[in-house]
């Protein structure tokens, strides 16, 4: 079928040119094949719309085109051949399956190939991504008591995802015609994302996994969800994360409760960002976002088997993030391969009027990490082994061992190994860069941004209150602890540059990698391996924290391997400050050196009956329970579904079926 633009009266006056057809084009129940014409179509005009849908599929003539162009026979027919055809629309059979894709490991690449190639549309990717969500990681309901640890979750279940984008497939269908019109995508068209639920979005809650702002939705997109968007990617889902992202070693809220290792659900995915890791890990996204204050990006990361990268601060901007400690939060990708998040760093970095920090940023983010991706980009390299971190009497041996077999494929993949490097006094420039307390300057700051709809107006109201869960008893009394803005502490808890302590400790890892000139150092992420659920008394090896959030230096987190029962291990490279390019490029020549990446074995391709034809697939789409929340009303749908009560933004369903996407009242995913 012909995907035109709408007609209306305020267009006919401007046209443009659409790609040449020469394929055979469906009328009805005729073929004419061999068709060969360069239509004129009119510029639709923001905001209008022709009240007949019909319209869309017709290629209508305009004043300026020339009318040999279409013959009036042939223009008969087509007119004839779109009626009929918008006619059947609604009750013929669709066409066949969906044409076979491998899901797993799917990259944004690998996406864009198979949707220029018409092996799959937008729409039919998305409904995959969703249906794969609805098998393995259907989200479930907040716990009903919050004041205690909601342990009680299913052993069997991953509980990444807890908020499903009712509009992502409405956005997908627009991104399909938008591609038949136009015949190019932009550098995301239609690469589902998966975000950490302190990232502000228009259209879903954000709740910093707390039930203090259960339901709280922004007014606005964070600075990166508007630069996703902007390149035409679509928001599938909210993952889960720590609540207030306080903890490292574990992912437990106090709206929907703790998050498994796609690995081994007996495992933690480690914290804040572990829903996220999980969920990308498991493919249920392509694209996933998380946050780093200490370790919440390279830690799941490294748990998980993914790329994550905590970018030098001030690289990228935090407006719209939730804070933890904005003198130290950063924001970025969790992914399966360096190469896609080197593709969507590169289009996160930069400056941000509504974030001062980032005017560092101003001529020293790069246009285009990629080109930087070289499988040759260790040769000459300088690397120091910071065997500080490693020779521990904690470290696990099977980590130290997977840990040496890394310097040995480096030194093969032609890296030059300084070992050991050292920088001096490590350990006191560590203790006296300690996290200063000033969530609570920076909570209540983020809280007045979201206007009079806040449901809590201050972190004293949260504390007050007690709800929070028992685990973060300790952090909430730390950051209650301190009543003075960031400035006026002594020494003050801000910034690199303005706080002594800070700026001593990233002058002292500079120096030290000048005169052992060191491109990079190298360190496990994580000496010992996930814990258990629920253990919080066996050594962690938690190495993320201990030089990067304080000197505001750069580092990337690559997969290492796995312990010989199948848990997956991180390697850490750390640069100067803006050197992300250097760090992409040594870990992707490594990555490609090594390979070590591979799938959970618990989320593979769906059975084939969850992968039906697109008849099975619309009726479970449009399927609700007379107990759903939700109102549905799409073209997908046979029949749209009116409830009593009013839709929920992103409202989860209580069995195995996803809503339609509402066709008003929220921006596009």
């Amino acid at each position: 079928m012909l995907h035109l633009r709408n007609l209306n009266a305020a267009s006919v006056k401007t046209t443009e040119r659409v790609r040449t057809i020469r394929k055979p084009v469906i009328l009805g129940s005729r073929l004419i094949a061999g068709l060969d014409n360069e239509l004129c179509v009119p510029r639709q005009a923001p905001g209008h719309r022709h009240p007949f849908a019909v319209l869309d599929r017709l290629p209508l003539m305009n004043p300026r085109c020339q009318p040999s162009r279409i013959p009036l026979r042939l223009f008969v027919l087509l007119l004839i051949g779109g009626l009929c055809t918008a006619c059947e629309a609604w009750s013929r059979e669709p066409i066949g399956p969906i044409p076979e894709l491998d899901m797993i490991e799917l990259g944004i690449d690998q996406a864009h190939a198979a949707l220029r190639s018409e092996q799959i549309s937008c729409e039919q990717l998305t409904r995959r991504y969703l249906r794969r969500i609805a098998v393995y990681d259907l989200p479930g309901h907040a716990s009903s008591n919050p004041a205690t640890s909601p342990s009680p979750n299913r052993a069997d279940r991953l509980n990444a995802i807890i908020a499903v984008n009712p509009n992502a497939l409405m956005r997908a269908q627009r991104l399909d015609r938008q591609y038949a019109e136009t015949g190019r995508l932009r550098r995301l068209h239609c690469i589902p994302v998966i975000l950490k639920d302190n990232f502000d979005t228009a259209d879903l809650p954000t709740e910093a996994g707390s039930i203090a702002l259960k339901g709280s939705v922004p007014p606005d997109d964070a600075f990166m969800v508007r630069r996703l968007r902007a390149e035409d990617a679509i928001i599938l889902a909210k993952s889960n994360m720590g609540e207030w992202a306080f903890s490292p070693y574990q992912t437990i809220s106090s709206t929907h409760g703790e998050t498994r290792n796609a690995y081994a659900l007996d495992r933690v995915p480690a914290g804040s960002s572990g829903g996220t890791a999980s969920a990308i890990a498991a493919n249920l996204g392509i694209i996933g976002l998380g946050t780093d204050t200490g370790n919440s990006i390279r830690g799941p990361a490294a748990h998980l088997a993914l790329v994550g990268i905590r970018s030098t601060l001030g690289a990228t901007s935090r407006d719209g993030i939730v804070p933890l400690l904005a003198n130290r939060d950063v924001g970025g990708p969790l992914m399966r391969t360096v190469t896609d998040t080197a593709i969507v760093f590169g289009m996160l970095a930069g400056y941000d009027p509504a974030d001062p920090i980032t005017e560092a940023a101003v001529d020293r983010v790069k246009p285009d990490y990629r080109r930087y991706l070289k499988r040759n980009g260790l040769q000459g390299a300088r690397l120091g082994v910071l065997r500080t971190l490693t020779v521990t009497d904690t470290a696990d041996p099977e980590v130290v061992a997977h840990f040496e077999q890394a310097i040995a494929d480096l030194r093969q993949a032609g890296a030059v190994i300084v070992d050991p490097f050292r920088i001096p006094n490590l350990a006191r420039l560590n203790e006296a860069t300690g996290f200063c307390s000033r969530f609570r300057y920076d909570l209540n700051g983020y809280l007045e941004t979201l206007g009079p709809d806040a449901p809590i107006r201050s972190l004293r109201e949260v504390f007050e209150s007690k709800r929070f869960l028992t685990q973060s008893a300790g952090p909430m009394q730390w950051a209650m602890g301190v009543d003075v803005e960031p400035q006026a502490q002594d020494p003050p808890c801000v910034g690199v540059q303005g706080d002594p302590r800070r700026k001593a400790f990233l002058d002292a890892v500079v120096a030290a990698m000048d005169r052992q000139e060191i491109d990079a150092m190298i360190y496990p992420s994580w000496s010992n391996p996930p814990r258990r659920i629920g253990d919080r008394d066996s050594p962690h090896g938690n190495n993320s924290p201990l030089i990067a959030p304080h000197s505001g230096q750069p580092a990337i987190t690559v997969p290492m391997g796995f312990t010989g029962s199948g848990l997956p291990l991180g390697l850490q490279l750390l640069a100067r400050p803006f050197d992300e390019h250097k760090l992409f490029q040594y870990a992707y020549a490594y990555e490609q050196a090594t390979r070590h990446r591979r799938p959970p074995p618990g989320f593979g391709p769906l059975p084939s009956a969850a992968v039906s034809t697109q008849r099975t697939e619309v009726a479970e789409h449009c399927s609700v329970t007379k107990s759903s929340p939700l109102q549905t009303h799409n073209a997908m749908c046979l029949e749209p579904s009116t409830l009593a009560e009013p839709p929920g933004i992103g409202s989860q369903l209580p069995d195995s079926r996803l809503a339609c996407p509402r066709s008003n009242s929220h921006p596009d995913p």
